[in-house]
């Protein structure tokens, strides 16, 4: 896997939490960051469970995951902030964070998501995920910037952008589940 530095503009970039308070990348250095776009209403959402007990087992050992909801692929999530949080606490017990509602691709594309697709053009796996797409009669366009949601760039301690896998790739994924470990095991 390559690893590439975030442009050096990227972690001071705001995210906007909900409460309307901010934070950046650079707030979780010395962390190692699996960072997550998200929808309540798609048919990966249950990847909720996974992320969340893969932050309960690992915070300890520096890994923090970060959430970003998005509705760009066919609108899957909810409206507000508000919806969007008690959604997550109530259905999935989620407890890392979760940022405001952004645009992961487009025009409107959030800075944060156009650094990390720029750092990592191809996601791992992401062959698998367009044929499974296929066989559900859903076509992805030719070039996308992110392929849909629940897709997840893994960075490092050190803010380096170290990995992005396909959204089908889950937190028991052994590709995932080693690089995740990989970048814990590094200090």
């Amino acid at each position: 896997m390559s690893t590439l530095p975030l442009e050096t503009n990227i972690p001071q970039i705001p995210l906007q939490r909900p409460d309307g308070t901010f934070a950046t990348l650079s707030d979780y250095l010395g962390q190692v960051v699996l960072v997550v776009n998200v929808a309540s209403k798609c048919g990966l959402t249950p990847q909720y469970a996974g992320l969340e007990s893969l932050y309960k087992e690992k915070r300890e050992a520096g890994l923090t995951v970060l959430a970003f909801p998005a509705g760009n692929f066919r609108d899957q999530e909810l409206d507000s902030d508000t919806e969007i949080s008690a959604f997550c606490t109530l259905n999935y017990g989620v407890s890392f964070p979760i940022f405001s509602k952004i645009s992961v691709a487009g025009a409107d594309q959030h800075p944060l998501y156009a650094g990390l697709t720029h750092a990592l053009p191809q996601a791992l796996a992401a062959d698998e995920f367009v044929t499974m797409m296929q066989k559900h009669n859903l076509h992805l366009a030719s070039e996308p910037e992110l392929l849909w949601n629940f897709e997840k760039f893994l960075i490092s301690r050190q803010g380096e952008v170290v990995g992005r896998f396909a959204p089908h790739i889950g937190v028991e994924d052994p590709r995932l589940a080693q690089a995740i470990e990989a970048e814990l095991a590094k200090a």
